[in-house]
């Protein structure tokens, strides 16, 4: 399929546009196996299809990335424009029009110790590109020394992908006390997996978000479901998103409901800016945490 191919010659120049609101979505889990990089796959083509400009920043290592997804293999990181070794563009995939993949693994374990002039190696290779980007959607990587990843921390929205089995609804409220805890984030929202029914979803969240409540922990909301579907199974065999694969399924209707709701997510005056004032935040939240951790 062409929309598969990667457009070198493309590049990324949408990243920052005058005066666009730039909407950020980390997804998170409390544990592996409830299907959060192929929720993220997903949304990215869903949103792509909608018009929006997706960047998918990817904080998992090559065999186990959203590269992997879509059929390609990530050569490179983000590290690498760090370190000046290779340009950003260099470094991004390009799955479809619309959408485009940054792999992130070794980069953002080195966030919160980048020198001065590594810091801003990397903002000038984000703010050096013409596109703007409208949806940034961070795929959170569960192994980070402090818990959490830091764009789950300066990102505007959270959301936590689990499914139906008990394990993982208690690895998610877990995880939920613990960022609220430690990051006082006090917002979430909650994307049911791999559920047989659209009431079992629903009877899954109100139950997390009523324990999460009346404990004072935090506020969720609900981001959707996803249906157990068979034709997920057959997509990640053949390494192609399901919506791609078989668009006319439960699952891909899902991710096109999800897709459509997150567009009309609240977001306030003070969340606008573009990817430079983004990673600006980032940087700066990451070089806090660390020392915390480090002492902790």
């Amino acid at each position: 399929m062409a929309d598969f191919r990667v457009d070198q010659a493309a590049g990324l120049r949408r990243l920052l546009g005058g005066g666009q609101q730039l909407q950020v979505v980390t997804f998170v889990a409390g544990c592996e196996g409830v299907g959060r990089s192929v929720a993220v796959a997903n949304i990215g083509v869903a949103l792509a299809r909608l018009g929006k400009e997706v960047l998918i920043i990817d904080e998992h290592a090559p065999g186990d990335d959203i590269a992997s997804t879509f059929g390609l293999v990530a050569r490179s990181d983000l590290l690498n424009v760090v370190q000046r070794e290779l340009p950003l563009s260099q470094v991004l995939l390009q799955p479809m029009h619309g959408l485009r993949v940054l792999p992130a693994a070794r980069a953002v374990k080195k966030l919160g110790r980048l020198s001065l002039h590594q810091q801003q190696t990397l903002l000038d290779a984000m703010s050096g590109l013409e596109r703007p980007v409208d949806v940034i959607l961070v795929d959170a990587s569960m192994a980070h020394p402090h818990g959490f990843s830091p764009f789950g921390i300066a990102a505007q929205e959270a959301v936590v992908v689990l499914s139906g089995s008990s394990a993982s609804i208690t690895e998610a409220y877990s995880l939920i006390k613990k960022v609220s805890h430690a990051f006082s984030r006090k917002h979430f929202r909650i994307l049911v997996n791999k559920v047989r029914s659209q009431p079992d979803a629903r009877s899954i969240y109100e139950n997390i978000a009523q324990v999460a409540a009346q404990r004072g922990i935090a506020r969720l909301d609900y981001a959707g479901a996803v249906p157990l579907d068979e034709s997920l199974r057959l997509a990640a065999q053949l390494c192609r998103p399901v919506l791609v694969q078989a668009p006319d399924s439960a699952a891909a209707a899902a991710f096109r409901d999800i897709a459509s709701d997150m567009l009309y997510w609240q977001r306030s005056e003070s969340e606008a800016g573009g990817v430079e004032q983004f990673m600006q935040q980032l940087l700066h939240l990451s070089q806090r945490i660390t020392p915390n951790v480090l002492r902790a």
